[in-house]
């Protein structure tokens, strides 16, 4: 199979995957939350296992205490998601803020320029949509998380059938 037939096929899947997440933000919003929960376990085990593993007492004590906290967190969004709906929800927000924040801080600090407006223009609506998120909440966190991840997943559905839509396979690739 070529690589544009691949992009295509792989850029159709993500629309749809999209679609689905957008109709349905609320199963999507689950989800996420219990997939960033179980990375959060298994990454916070990982980090204790490291943690014991080491060697390096100065560095031992951060990385044990790290890895216990990514547990902990891991747990308590499996215990009760609809919590950890709000918690992620909170911590999404916070994050556009904060980018949109430093965004129109890097903007007023460039000369000129058109790329001056795109980094202002970004940054408002980076912290426009945290502003949105936060004050939304707790009712927000039902269907922010599936709202975003079905815009992503549109958003490289779109890129991955562009890229196959209107790039060139290289006559020399094997195909298989």
């Amino acid at each position: 199979m070529k690589n544009r037939t691949l992009l295509i096929i792989t850029g159709v899947l993500f629309l749809v995957a999209g679609l689905l997440a957008l109709f349905n933000p609320l199963a999507a919003s689950m989800t996420v939350e219990i997939l960033a929960s179980w990375a959060f376990v298994l990454l916070g085990i990982l980090q204790i296992y490291a943690a014991v593993r080491s060697g390096d007492l100065s560095g031992q004590l951060w990385s044990l205490l790290l890895g216990v906290v990514a547990l902990l967190l891991g747990v308590m969004l499996l215990a009760d998601p609809l919590a950890g709906l709000v918690t992620l929800t909170v911590i999404a927000g916070v994050a556009f803020l904060v980018s949109g924040l430093f965004k129109l801080m890097l903007g007023f600090a460039l000369a000129s320029s058109p790329l001056k407006l795109l980094v202002l223009l970004s940054g408002g609506v980076s912290a426009a949509l945290g502003i949105l998120i936060l004050l939304g909440l707790p009712e927000s966190a039902a269907i922010t998380l599936g709202l975003l991840l079905g815009i992503e997943l549109l958003s490289n559905g779109a890129a991955a059938l562009g890229l196959g839509l209107g790039g060139k396979d290289d006559p020399n690739a094997p195909t298989g």
